[in-house]
């Protein structure tokens, strides 16, 4: 090790904790992500409640521990989001990470940020972001906002 603190033991409990947030069959707001600095992919699934706020996360995730950790991060905060919330969430993220903003307002952020500093790490920490954007696109995700369950 270099002496860098990229890889805690915080930020492996976060990455181990993701399993909290299996992707179920039932999870039919489906989006996915991929990073071309590292390769690592997420697909994501959401469930929206009547007034379009996230209800319901699943993840499975073939990424670093820091796209794990920051996927199980965006889980956990994402919960009661809008897609309008998590749209502006994920540009004040990558504005963040190209060095133009402050660190975005998100519950357990501060975990990984010291990975801000690496950017072959960047499109890692983005993908729960970009996956859940990519669900919301999807036709399914404006009938569901729109009609209810």
């Amino acid at each position: 090790m270099s002496g860098h603190r990229l890889y805690t033991p915080e930020v492996l409990a976060a990455a181990v904790s993701l399993a909290e947030y299996p992707l179920a069959p039932d999870l039919v707001l489906r989006g996915e992500a991929r990073s071309a600095s590292c390769g690592s992919r997420i697909e994501l699934g959401l469930e929206l409640d009547d007034a379009g706020r996230i209800a319901r996360i699943g993840v499975a995730s073939r990424a670093c521990a820091i796209g794990q950790a920051s996927a199980a991060i965006f889980a956990k905060g994402a919960s009661g989001l809008t897609g309008t919330d998590l749209v502006a969430a994920r540009e004040t993220m990558a504005a963040w990470l190209g060095g133009s903003a402050d660190m975005p307002d998100w519950p357990g952020l501060d975990l990984v940020a010291s990975a801000r500093d690496y950017p072959a790490r960047h499109g890692a920490m983005m993908l729960a972001w970009n996956a859940a954007c990519d669900a919301l696109r999807k036709p399914s995700a404006l009938s569901t906002a729109e009609h209810g369950s």
